[in-house]
């Protein structure tokens, strides 16, 4: 035990959270509540253009669901599996993958239902303010592709 370095006691330790980017994500209007329709998708971008996105109202309660009817998500567009461009079906409430048909239910949390996909979707995080404003702040999970969803 002496041949390794010290390295201070347990209680000194500061824990280190894996969960933050090296850049701030941008505070981005995306709509005014008034402008979603239920059961219509709204493709927007973010946290830059080069990153579709998803914002749906489903006029019904749903899990992570924002808002007064807690009915309001938004979910990155590309598949966790290789990167695919997700289609939204109303019918089914799920993102569909053309690729290898990995399908994510967007009530659930962009749950993965089924595929070769092994992550949910990454899902915007959004504020709403009180003039009934729609706001991206940040994204739970990874976007396909990068190595920190905030690119320099």
């Amino acid at each position: 035990a002496s041949a390794l370095p010290a390295t201070g006691h347990a209680g000194d330790a500061v824990a280190a959270s894996t969960l933050t980017t090296t850049l701030p994500y941008p505070r981005v209007k995306l709509v005014h509540l008034t402008d979603l329709k239920a059961d219509r998708e709204l493709r927007l971008s973010y946290p830059d253009n080069a990153s579709p996105i998803s914002l749906l109202k489903f006029g019904k309660p749903v899990l992570t669901g924002m808002g007064p009817d807690q009915d309001i998500v938004a979910f990155s567009r590309y598949c966790t599996h290789m990167g695919g461009t997700l289609q939204f079906k109303a019918d089914t409430g799920a993102f569909h993958c053309p690729l290898h048909y990995a399908m994510f239910d967007a009530q659930k949390g962009g749950l993965t239902v089924i595929g070769q996909a092994t992550d949910n979707l990454p899902q915007v995080e959004l504020e709403i303010d009180a003039k009934g404003d729609i706001y991206a702040v940040g994204i739970k999970g990874l976007i396909y592709g990068r190595q920190a969803n905030v690119l320099a």
